[in-house]
């Protein structure tokens, strides 16, 4: 457990050393609603997008797979403010139903890449993540070829950083031995904290870590009924604790929460006053799943 349990609503982590950002932004994957959900009208999603930079976010996770999230992003604030990064991801392939039907190989990667500049209207991406696998498959598969084209790429001008997203351990190993790696994107969260030496490590190495699902994809029992009982003492809701718990957690976390509605959003840009003492953190710890992913 990181001593750091109590945390600044301002904040802020050097991603990859230059780009200093607050440590709550937000996750463009619900703005289309198309995953899950009927798809979110235009000017609703453009309205989420500009008010998330409004309230202070400074940190814009996307990807081109995301159905229309890049060009929603670009409709509600290009030029983009200075002082924005945008952060996407490469790997999957996507058919127009929007299923995942396979990764890509080295030499797609370069049109993946191109089509983000393109999508998002800029000359260079601050924030590149190979996007591994598929959530139910951590690790196994060797990336270096991978991800050394993304290290040309950035060493051409077009990427500024690195990242990698839903890797193991020996996948992290084996990107940081060909460039530099200023982020990993793992699930991680209050009900799920099987990476958490990966985080630890992440933050030793001053690499960010900017979990999804910033719940936990697991449902142990007792770890959501503590997850209710911090929540209604701090009259919250239970989401605003588990972002608050991840910024807590570590200094090297960096909440990405996302929504397509304005409600929601409001809601998640608050849980950065929520302040968490010791005693929320060891009875959020209690039941959480916590094996190690290796």
């Amino acid at each position: 457990m990181s001593p750091h349990t109590h945390h600044d609503a301002a904040a802020t982590f050097a991603l990859g050393g230059t780009l200093t950002i607050p440590r709550l932004g937000f996750g463009a994957m619900q703005l289309p609603g198309r995953w899950g959900g009927p798809a979110v009208p235009r000017e609703a999603a453009v309205a989420v997008a500009r008010r998330a930079v409004e309230l202070g976010v400074r940190h814009l996770d996307t990807a081109a797979f995301y159905f229309s999230a890049n060009d929603i992003l670009r409709t509600a604030l290009h030029p983009y403010p200075s002082d924005v990064t945008i952060a996407t991801k490469v790997g999957p392939l996507r058919d127009a139903s929007g299923e995942m039907y396979g990764e890509a190989r080295p030499d797609q990667l370069r049109e993946l890449v191109e089509e983000n500049l393109r999508q998002l209207g800029v000359d260079a991406l601050d924030l590149v993540y190979l996007r591994v696998g598929r959530l139910d498959a951590v690790g196994g598969v060797p990336i270096g070829d991978r991800f050394a084209v993304l290290a040309e790429l950035r060493a051409a001008g077009l990427i500024r950083h690195l990242g990698v997203s839903n890797v193991s351990r020996a996948q992290l190993d084996e990107a940081r031995a060909i460039a530099p790696v200023a982020a990993v994107q793992n699930q991680f969260g209050v009900l799920d904290q099987r990476d958490a030496v990966l985080v630890d490590l992440c933050a030793d190495a001053g690499i960010a870590y900017m979990p999804f699902f910033a719940l936990g994809g697991s449902r142990a029992a007792l770890a959501e009924a503590n997850l209710m009982t911090v929540a209604e003492r701090h009259g919250a809701t239970t989401y605003q604790v588990a972002i608050a718990w991840g910024l807590a957690r570590s200094p090297s976390i960096v909440q990405i929460p996302g929504t397509s509605s304005l409600a929601h959003l409001e809601e998640n840009m608050a849980a950065a006053q929520l302040v968490l003492d010791e005693a929320d953190m060891t009875l959020l710890d209690t039941g959480a799943p916590d094996s190690t992913r290796q």
